[in-house]
């Protein structure tokens, strides 16, 4: 499974530098991330970023009865 993460960008300059390939940048933390945090996000490998993933969690708040807080 090779699904996007919703949290994940890839971005071709930050930071004040340039880069001929781009790189993953997460927009929990606002930082770029490693290719293995990526592949996490990704779901690649077996991973789950929900499970996995220690800042996915941070970003999904939900109610008690599992619907999300804001809808």
């Amino acid at each position: 499974m090779d699904e996007t993460c919703q949290h994940l960008a890839y971005r071709e300059e930050g930071d004040g530098q340039s880069f001929e390939t781009a790189r993953a940048f997460c927009t929990v933390t606002g930082s770029f991330v490693q290719p293995m945090r990526a592949d996490v996000c990704n779901a690649r490998y077996g991973l789950d970023p929900e499970t996995d993933c220690e800042f996915y969690a941070e970003a999904e708040p939900a109610t008690a009865d599992g619907s999300d807080a804001d809808r």
